[in-house]
């Protein structure tokens, strides 16, 4: 399938690595300008390199998703403009959801939704005036069913899928699509965090608790990095043109609702 989204220029989220990079490289595979985002900027480096290029104008920003103020300086201090914005941010810390704090619902509403939303409101009217935008968040399955011991998580992702469907009804006019890509357990440093955190508070081996989460999936194996990508790509292409405003589980089947 032609995806039809050479020369098109992405910004993509938390890209040094999981699915971020896996996405960021997907997106180059097919002819995109990609530019990374992220904190780290020896990783972004790294990343850069590993990029395929053909003749592509690939570049990277170094910001920090804690400070929103920051990041819009920096978004608007370049003079790229995109057509595809991923927003993509390591999740918070574990725990169930009457132990946390208010700073961690503080800190994680700032890296998620502020942060989307400065992203956004900086991009938007680029693909307003191209007529073509395309902006997926890639978020979590608990935002059709929360998940245990992920009480933050959960509160937070929900609010950025209710601040996406209310985009995507406001922008659908203008040829502006905007989706979620809610993964399953995905083969990544996140995940690794979870499941040591899960043992830690159970007593229960790493290995009996990663077996556990697997047998959750009808699948029974983790996703790759790989296979969530797909679907983010599919999105932001030509071919997903009358997609918008929807949850798409990437889950092996986990999730039980509809």
């Amino acid at each position: 399938m032609n995806l039809n989204i050479q020369n098109r220029n992405a910004l993509v989220c938390g890209s040094t690595q999981g699915i971020g990079k896996a996405s960021a490289i997907q997106l180059a595979e097919e002819g995109v300008n990609v530019t990374l985002i992220a904190r780290n900027e020896e990783k972004l480096k790294k990343v850069l390199d590993e990029l395929p290029n053909n003749n592509q104008r690939h570049a990277y920003i170094v910001a920090d998703f804690s400070n929103p103020k920051e990041l819009k300086e920096k978004i608007e201090a370049t003079s790229l403009e995109f057509h595809i914005l991923i927003n993509n941010t390591g999740g918070p810390a574990g725990g169930p959801v009457f132990n946390a704090q208010l700073d961690e619902f503080e800190r994680a509403f700032t890296q998620h939704l502020k942060c989307n939303h400065v992203l956004a409101q900086a991009i938007v009217p680029f693909m307003k005036k191209e007529g073509y935008g395309r902006i997926i968040n890639v978020i979590s399955t608990s935002v059709k069913q929360p998940l245990d011991g992920l009480g933050v998580s959960n509160t937070i992702r929900g609010a950025v899928a209710s601040w996406s469907k209310t985009l995507a009804n406001e922008l659908g006019q203008f040829g502006i699509t905007v989706n979620n890509v809610l993964p399953g357990a995905t083969g990544t440093e996140r995940l690794n965090e979870i499941i040591n955190n899960k043992a830690t508070k159970t007593g229960k081996t790493i290995e009996e608790v990663s077996e556990a989460m697997k047998n959750a999936s009808p699948a029974k194996r983790f996703a790759k990095p790989e296979e969530i990508a797909n679907a983010v790509v599919f999105l932001a292409s030509d071919k997903a043109s009358f997609i918008n405003g929807i949850n798409v589980p990437v889950d092996g089947g986990r999730t039980k609702s509809l």
